[in-house]
């Protein structure tokens, strides 16, 4: 087929549809009008359903555009707040933790916690050989008892000698009472304790060890609580508080939320990093996390307010972002846009917006520039040919 021959007839569908679309479509004269038709062409050309008998009313197009309308649906413009989120890693570490050490130097004789087990505090955990402390505790005991009773065999003289004998004795009675009590510290210092309740440790001892003040014997830990250390760049400085909610997600374990509260800041900005430290303090009721574990904290802050719609309202075209509100005539208008933050359910724009505008979310294919819409659940009424859109009761 040649060249001429593919254009005269693509030249006559293209005629033909558009004699089609002249003839069906009721639209066709308001379209062809505002390209700039003129009135008396428009007038020869055939009506839409000629020869049917017209409606009742017919000279009242209000009502006519009015069922016409295309339906759509909307959604008020709200008032929502930029959700300015920070995440962080931090490592936690139990609220309080005590590396457990012998006060004195000497041979463990038994050991008495296992690792892992719970302790209270006061519980003894080891015992250091002490047969030598308690013969001195018992050395003491007796040289008290001597003292006492030689002062009450001088109690009861009168001379001015006596009366020194006496005072001698109560001097020796004292001093046997604080040799005793030094005793009895000694034999008590053999004893390794809980000086907290919490969790012990890998015990690192075993009967028979010599152990000095610097031997860790165990490590108790009371983890009720986290205390996750993490840093923050030093922009949200002047929007952290002591109390304010946290986020926690343990790192090993993806999809588990912890959450909890910031309980310290620090003073000052680091120099090197441009960051600031914070501590948050974690609830552990289920006693599921351990010291030392990595956390991905989150936090959320409430920034400026500004107009949010409904997703489904965002459109595009070759100038950016728009939305279609509906006016009190019931009639599209196109509103540019600035998208500000994408939410789940809202999108916060910059625009000339007011809240409570009604703005299209469904049925925006056939919504154009200062066209009429239908909503459903309303009807187009006409009174005095004026149309009057009235909510069905």
């Amino acid at each position: 087929m040649s060249l001429r021959r593919q254009i005269l007839i693509s030249l006559a569908v293209l005629v033909g549809g558009l004699c089609l679309w002249l003839f069906l479509s009721p639209a066709a004269p308001a379209v062809l009008a505002r390209v700039g038709v003129p009135d008396g062409v428009i007038a020869v050309l055939p009506k839409s359903g000629d020869g049917a008998k017209p409606a009742e009313g017919a000279g009242q197009g209000g009502a006519q555009r009015g069922a016409g309308a295309p339906l759509v649906l909307t959604a008020a413009v709200i008032e929502d707040k930029i959700n300015d989120r920070l995440s962080a890693i931090g490592t936690g570490e139990a609220i309080q933790s005590v590396a457990v050490t012998s006060q004195v130097v000497g041979p463990i004789a038994e050991v008495l916690v296992k690792s892992g087990d719970r302790v209270e505090k006061g519980a003894l955990l080891a015992r250091l050989d002490n047969a030598e402390q308690i013969i001195a505790r018992d050395q003491a005991k007796v040289a008290l008892r001597s003292a006492t009773e030689k002062a009450n065999a001088y109690g009861n003289m009168t001379s001015s000698m006596a009366r020194l004998d006496v005072f001698n004795a109560k001097i020796a009675v004292e001093t046997a009472e604080l040799a005793l009590e030094t005793a009895e510290l000694n034999l008590k210092r053999r004893d390794i304790v809980a000086p907290i309740s919490g969790v012990a440790g890998i015990v690192t001892i075993n009967p028979g060890d010599n152990v000095t003040t610097q031997t860790v014997i165990a490590t108790v830990d009371d983890r009720s609580e986290l205390l996750v250390d993490y840093w923050v760049p030093e922009r949200f400085s002047n929007v952290l508080a002591i109390g304010q909610p946290v986020e926690a997600s343990p790192v090993a374990q993806p999809g588990k939320v912890f959450p909890g509260e910031v309980a310290a800041i620090d003073n000052r900005i680091d120099q090197a990093s441009r960051t600031l430290r914070v501590r948050a303090r974690i609830p552990n009721v289920d006693d599921v996390l351990r010291a030392g574990m990595a956390f991905s904290v989150g936090m959320t802050f409430a920034g400026e307010a500004y107009p949010a719609v409904n997703p489904l309202s965002v459109q595009w075209d070759s100038n950016g972002s728009y939305i279609w509100r509906v006016n009190k005539d019931m009639k599209t208008e196109k509103v540019r846009v600035r998208i500000v933050q994408r939410n789940p359910d809202s999108v916060l724009v910059e625009a000339d917006l007011k809240i409570g505008d009604p703005v299209v979310t469904e049925g925006l294919q056939r919504v154009r520039e200062g066209g009429e819409v239908r909503l459903p659940g309303r009807e187009s009424k006409t009174e005095g040919g004026t149309d009057r859109l009235a909510v069905k009761q």
